[in-house]
């Protein structure tokens, strides 16, 4: 199903790419582009259902899920906000497929195991269920937002690029500010009896929201320019990638597990 999603991705990407034009839109192109993303997602759901059907519980607490579940979250994000969102941006729409297709040719490289193994007991709850799945989404729009960010410097049309970061971003710290402070606190306090304990994964997640925090305001409140903003969410989104999979990688914590 991975290999199934990866390769509608590629051609979705191409198809995004080809419907530049006002004309363009108005023909199959960019209908099919849509539809292979809508397909794409229902196969990544699908990957995610049957890992979860295995281990008798949602598969989100590995690295492999993780990454299965941004690329799906980029695509409903994509397909729902195509409109109101990124306003049928075609070059933001094919960047945020590439991006999500380059997440998906992770779950075949030496970097990631495919290893599916049941979680410990503390994992069992469905509190890390919502506080993973909330801050993935948060970072799913994070990496639309980042791709929009280096667009900027790229297009001519810089300003529709800016806007669709720009959403992105607002949209994306709503979850993930919610997914990983508030609902990760929660989840905390079931499973270690304490709502924060200042473990390396909490530090640096504290440390992403309040990057995109001080973003929006020097955004929206100081107006900084265009390309320091562009500059500002490039920075954003590595801190936050490092939050996600740095953490783990280098540093021992309690979330090390994933």
């Amino acid at each position: 199903m991975a290999e199934i999603a990866l390769g509608a991705h590629l051609v979705a990407f191409v198809l995004f790419a080809l419907s530049g034009s006002q004309q363009n839109r108005r023909n199959g192109l960019y209908t099919a582009a849509r539809a292979l993303l809508s397909i794409a997602a229902v196969f990544l759901a699908a990957l995610l259902v049957y890992r979860s059907l295995r281990i008798s519980f949602p598969a989100l607490t590995g690295t492999y899920e993780g990454l299965v579940f941004l690329a799906l979250a980029m695509d409903l994000f994509l397909v729902a906000g195509d409109r109101k969102v990124f306003r049928k941006n075609h070059v933001v729409l094919a960047a945020g497929v590439f991006a999500a297709f380059l997440y998906l040719a992770l779950l075949s490289s030496p970097l990631v195991s495919g290893d599916l193994y049941p979680p410990i007991p503390v994992l069992r709850s469905y509190w890390l269920v919502i506080h993973v799945a909330f801050a993935f989404a948060g970072l799913a729009l994070f990496t639309v937002s980042f791709v929009a960010a280096i667009l900027g410097f790229l297009v001519r049309d810089a300003e529709a690029a800016d806007r669709a970061r720009d959403r992105a971003v607002v949209l994306g710290f709503v979850f993930y500010a919610t997914g990983s402070l508030v609902f990760g606190a929660i989840w905390a306090e079931s499973a270690w009896g304490r709502f924060w304990g200042w473990d390396p994964k909490e530090t640096w997640a504290l440390v992403t929201t309040l990057f995109y925090t001080g973003y929006l305001h020097l955004r929206y409140v100081r107006r900084v320019s265009q390309p320091t903003a562009r500059i500002l969410v490039i920075a954003a989104w590595i801190l936050a990638g490092f939050t996600f999979w740095g953490v783990n990688e280098l540093l021992t914590g309690l979330h090390s597990y994933a």
